[in-house]
C-alpha cells in the first residue's frame, strides 16, 4: 500500500513538473508576441540561443531561476506576471497596499525609509 502510494505521489507531482514547465513556456510565448520579438530577438536580448528559447516555450525545458529576470526584462514583465504568482488581496490589507504605492511612487523618500527600517541593499542591488 505504501509503495503504490507512494508511486501515485510521484507521477501527480512528475506530471505537475511538466505542466509547469509548459504553461511557463506558454506565457514566454506570449509576452515574446506582445513584445513583437521572434524567438532569435529574444534570444540575443538575454544572450542564450535560439534552441533554448524554443525549447522553453515547447515545455521541454524550464529557464534557469537566474536567467527568469532577464526574460522579465527583456519582456517587460515582472515575474510574478511570467511565473503567474500573484498575491492575494487578502494577503495585503489596504494599508500595506498604500505604502508600497507610497514607496514605489516617491523615490527621494526611499532611502530614508530604508534607514528608518534597518534595510540594507545588498552590492547587487546597489549595482
Amino acid at each position: 500500500m505504501c509503495i503504490a502510494f507512494s508511486l501515485f505521489s510521484c507521477i501527480i507531482c512528475i506530471s505537475e513538473v511538466i505542466f509547469l514547465k509548459y504553461e511557463i513556456g506558454n506565457r514566454i510565448r506570449k509576452y515574446r508576441k506582445v513584445c513583437g520579438l521572434t524567438q532569435e530577438q529574444l534570444a540575443e536580448k538575454i544572450n542564450v540561443t535560439k534552441s533554448r528559447v524554443s525549447n522553453w516555450e515547447q515545455g521541454i525545458n524550464r529557464p534557469d531561476a537566474d536567467i527568469i529576470g532577464n526574460i522579465c526584462r527583456a519582456l517587460n514583465v515582472s515575474p510574478s506576471d511570467l511565473l503567474d504568482v500573484h498575491l492575494t488581496d487578502d494577503e495585503l490589507s489596504a494599508h500595506e497596499k498604500k505604502v508600497i504605492q507610497a514607496y514605489r511612487t516617491k523615490e527621494d523618500l526611499q532611502q530614508a525609509v530604508d534607514i528608518l527600517l534597518g534595510i540594507e541593499d545588498t552590492p547587487e542591488e546597489q549595482a
